[in-house]
C-alpha cells in the first residue's frame, strides 16, 4: 500500500468516526446547562426557601395554638388538726392531680411592624430571584464561552490536518525528486523537519480539544457520557439595534434590577423600624381541665374543674433609650447611600454597554477583515503551490506560503470566536443573554 492510498484510507476512516460522533447544538448544551448545572441548582434551592419564607405560614398573621398537660402523685405523711380539736394522723396518703389545657395567642396590631416585615420578605424573595437570574446569566455565558472555545478549536484542528496533509504531499514530492536528481537532500530533509513541527502543533491541539471537551461537560453537569462534537458555523445577530438594546439595559440590566430592589427594600426596613413607635395589641385565650384526688386529710376528696379564660395585653415601650430613633437615622442613611450608588451604577452601565458595543463593532471587523485576508493567503499559496510543482519556487518560499495560510485561517477562527464572545458580553449588559436564541 503506497503513501496516497494510506492518506485516502486514513482521512475515509476519520470521515467515518467524526460522523459517527454526536453533535451537540448550542440550543442543546443550554437546555442541559439549565436543568443539570449544579450551581444552578444550587440557586434554585435558595429560591425556593425565599419562597417558603416569604409564605404566609411565616408572615405572622397567623395565631398560635399551644396545647399542655401533666399529671402529679404524691405520698404524703399528714398530721391535720381540725377547728373542733380532733387530729388525724395519715401515714403513705395518696392524692394526684391531672391537667390539660390549650392556649391561644394571636397579635391584633403591632404598629404595622408585622405587615412591613411580611413586605420584606416578599421582596427579599424577589431579590433572591434576580440573584438567580443572575448566577443563570454568568453560567450561560460561562457555557457558551467554553462551547464556542471548543469551535474555534475544533477549526484549528481542521486547519492544522490540512497543513500536516499538504506537509506530508511536499515530502513524497520531495522524495520523489531526490530520487531523480532534481533536488538534494537538504530538501528532503527540512520536509521532514516540517511535518514533526506541524505533528507537535496537532498533538497540542487534539489535546487542547479533550481537555476543553472536559471543561464543557462539567458546565452541562457531566451529562455528555460519549465523545461529542460541536457546531463549528454559527451567525451573528447582525439585525442589534445600539439605541433599542441601550433602553433594554436601563431597563433590564441585572445589577440595576437589583440595586432598585435593595433600595425598595431599604424604604421597607424604615417603615418597620418606626413601627416601633407604636404600641402592640395581643389576645390570649385558653381553655383547661384539671382534677384534684385529696387525701384523706382534704375537706374535698375529689375535685374537677374546666373553664375558658381569655384576655387582652397592651404594651408600649414609651422611651427605649434612643435605639429606634438612632436605627431609623441610620437606616435613612443606608437608603442614601443605595440611591447614590444606584446613579453611580447607571454611569458604570452606560459606559460598559458603549465599551462592550464598540468591542463587538471592532471584533466583527476584525472578523470579515480576516476573512478576506483567507481569501488572499489562499490565492497566494495556489499560486505559489502550481509553481514549487513545476520547479521555479523553493521549497522555502512554499513552506511560507503554506504557512500564511494556516496562520490566516487561525487568525480567522479566534477573530469569530472573539467577535461572538463580544456579542454575548453585549447582551448580558443589556438583560437579553436569556431571552435570545444563540
Amino acid at each position: 500500500m503506497n503513501f496516497k492510498t494510506y492518506i485516502l484510507l486514513t482521512l475515509i476512516l476519520v470521515s467515518i468516526t467524526a460522523s459517527a460522533q454526536r453533535i451537540l447544538t448550542p440550543e442543546e448544551a443550554f437546555t442541559l446547562t439549565l436543568e443539570h448545572n449544579y450551581g444552578i441548582k444550587i440557586i434554585n434551592n435558595d429560591v425556593k426557601v425565599a419562597e417558603n419564607n416569604a409564605a404566609i405560614l411565616n408572615s405572622g398573621y397567623l395565631p398560635t395554638l399551644s396545647g399542655a398537660a401533666g399529671a402529679n402523685f404524691n405520698l404524703d405523711n399528714t398530721e391535720a388538726q381540725f377547728s373542733n380539736g380532733e387530729t388525724t394522723t395519715l401515714n403513705g396518703a395518696e392524692s394526684s392531680r391531672y391537667d390539660a389545657s390549650v392556649t391561644l395567642n394571636y397579635l391584633l396590631f403591632d404598629g404595622l411592624g408585622r405587615q412591613y416585615n411580611y413586605q420584606t420578605l416578599k421582596e427579599t424573595y424577589n431579590l433572591t430571584q434576580l440573584e438567580a437570574r443572575e448566577t443563570i446569566e454568568n453560567v450561560v455565558l460561562q457555557l457558551f464561552a467554553v462551547y464556542y472555545s471548543l469551535a474555534n478549536i475544533s477549526e484549528n484542528k481542521a486547519s492544522l490536518e490540512q497543513t500536516i496533509n499538504i506537509s506530508k504531499d511536499r515530502l513524497l514530492r520531495s522524495e520523489y525528486q531526490f530520487e531523480y536528481g532534481q533536488n538534494t537532500k537538504l530538501d528532503v530533509l527540512n520536509a521532514e523537519v516540517d511535518i514533526n513541527n506541524d505533528s507537535i502543533n496537532l498533538i497540542n491541539t487534539k489535546q487542547n480539544l479533550i481537555n476543553t471537551k472536559r471543561d464543557l461537560n462539567v458546565i452541562l453537569g457531566n451529562k455528555m457520557e460519549s465523545d461529542f462534537e460541536v457546531k463549528t458555523d454559527f451567525d451573528f445577530l447582525l439585525q442589534l439595534n445600539k439605541t433599542d438594546l441601550l433602553e433594554k439595559t436601563k431597563a433590564n440590566n441585572i445589577s440595576l434590577l437589583q440595586a432598585n430592589k435593595n433600595i425598595q427594600l431599604s424604604e421597607i426596613g424604615i417603615k418597620a423600624r418606626k413601627s416601633q413607635y407604636l404600641p402592640s395589641l395581643g389576645l390570649n385565650g385558653s381553655y383547661g381541665w384539671n382534677k384534684n384526688n385529696n387525701n384523706a386529710a382534704s375537706f374535698v376528696s375529689e375535685s374537677t374543674n374546666t373553664g375558658l379564660s381569655g384576655g387582652l395585653n397592651l404594651s408600649w415601650n414609651l422611651f427605649d433609650g434612643g435605639a429606634t430613633i438612632t436605627q431609623v437615622k441610620n437606616s435613612k442613611l443606608t437608603l442614601e447611600n443605595q440611591e447614590l450608588q444606584k446613579e453611580q451604577l447607571l454611569l458604570d452601565i452606560d459606559r460598559n454597554f458603549n465599551n462592550a458595543w464598540d468591542n463587538y463593532q471592532n471584533k466583527l471587523s476584525i472578523y470579515h477583515v480576516q476573512e478576506g485576508n483567507i481569501r488572499t493567503a489562499q490565492n497566494n499559496f495556489e499560486r505559489t503551490e502550481e509553481k514549487f510543482k513545476l520547479g521555479q519556487t523553493t521549497s522555502i518560499e512554499f513552506r511560507q506560503a503554506q504557512l500564511n495560510l494556516r496562520n490566516a485561517e487561525l487568525s480567522r477562527n479566534q477573530a469569530k470566536f472573539d467577535a461572538k464572545l463580544a456579542e454575548l458580553d453585549v447582551l448580558q449588559i443589556s438583560g437579553e443573554l436569556l431571552n435570545i436564541a444563540l
